[in-house]
Parts: structure tokens; sequence; C-alpha cells
């Protein structure tokens, strides 16, 4: 259980929490998932004095572990209540999964590098964390188990997969960070109906990229 490794500097998640409280976010439910994650559990041994370190830190495959006021901000902008069915774009880490599960929602995610699905998963199955994941082409989205309440894409793309958007139910949310391979704009998607969407966008951020059919191709990045 989760409760076993609390022990991991408590007092440093309790900083990042009021550092994020600063910062914009207001919404309880992320802030006290924050509060009960072990961010060491997700990375390397060698980088465990900036595990509360409000910054983006590297793991395996060129792959990163967003920053924590990037998972708290795209999570708030989804505005989830209990019991909401939740698709995760890029389980990478699994440390945006568990934040989303804490939030009290059924968390499906999908990851396409089998190394990352493989770790998350054990990871998931260790602290007990009821998380369902795939491994596939996340911009694909995962049909099988649609409609969502909420998608949330965890890497750039150059536009929102109109593949996601159908997986939305009616007045569901969609949260993506879209742009080039340098820069994106955190954009928010509501469904209204089977034809119209309402848009939003937000701040900028710094994503790896979503490689996908309907995301960037692996040459596109090099």
């Amino acid at each position: 259980m989760i409760n076993d490794f609390l022990r991991l500097d408590p007092a440093a998640r309790e900083k990042l929490v009021k550092d994020l409280r600063k910062k914009g976010i207001f919404d309880e439910k992320v802030l006290n998932a924050i509060l009960q994650i072990p961010r060491e559990l997700f990375i390397d041994q060698s980088l465990f004095d900036k595990a509360y370190d409000d910054m983006a830190l590297p793991i395996d495959f060129k792959q990163t572990i967003s920053q924590p006021y990037t998972v708290a901000f795209m999570t708030q902008l989804l505005e989830l209540k209990n019991g909401d069915k939740v698709l995760e774009i890029g389980t990478g880490s699994g440390y945006q999964s568990m934040i989303l599960s804490l939030c009290n929602v059924e968390v499906f995610t999908v990851e396409r590098i089998p190394q990352l699905f493989n770790k998350s998963k054990a990871l998931f199955e260790m602290l007990n964390f009821d998380i369902h994941i795939k491994l596939g082409d996340g911009s694909m989205g995962l049909p099988e188990f649609m409609p969502y309440d909420a998608i949330l894409v965890t890497a750039g793309v150059p536009s929102i997969p109109n593949e996601l958007v159908k997986q939305l139910k009616i007045n569901g949310k969609l949260v993506a960070p879209v742009g080039d391979l340098k820069l994106q704009t955190m954009t928010k998607l509501i469904r209204i109906d089977e034809e119209k969407i309402s848009i939003s966008e937000h701040s900028k951020f710094r994503f790896v990229p979503l490689i996908g059919d309907k995301g960037w191709e692996i040459d596109d990045r090099e």
C-alpha cells in the first residue's frame, strides 16, 4: 500500500503542496493526491535530492516525469468528479496515473513503450492501485472502454486527435498540450454535443512529443 512509503520525505511533499497553492493550484483533491505520493518512487536514486523540486526530471527512454505544477495544473483543468471514468494518454512513470486515481476516479492509461508499461504496471500492483493500463498507441485512445468523462494527454501533440474527441462523453473534457516539438499551449476541450466542441487555451508548457499514428512520427523529433 502507498501508506508504507509515506515516510519518504513527508516534509518535502508538504512544502511542495504549499508552493503549488501559491502558484494557483486550488483543487483540494489534486493537492491531497500530491501530498500522498512520494515522487522518489518514480525516479532514479541519483535524482532523489531533486524529487520535490518543481521541475521535470528524466526517466528511461528519453521520457520525463512532469513538473509537479504541470501535473497539478492539467489535473485541475479536468474538474474531476468522484467516480469519473478517465483516460490518460501516455503512462510514462505512472506518477500522473496515481494522482488521477487518488482523485477518486477510474483510470485507464495507455503507454507505447513496453519497458515503461511493464515498470508502471508492476508499480501499480505493488502499491495496490486499481489502474487499468494498456500497451499500445495512445494517440488512438482506448475505444474499447469508451466513453470517458475526461481524457488527459501527457505528451505534446500537433493537434487534438479526432479519435480522442469521439471517445468523450457529451460534456466530457479533454486536456492536452498542443503545439510544435519545442513549445505547446495547454488546451482544454469540452464536447458540447455530437458535433460541437468548446476550446480554451491556457499557459505554455514543454512536453516530450506524443508518438503515434495521430501524433508525431519518430523521425519528426530527430
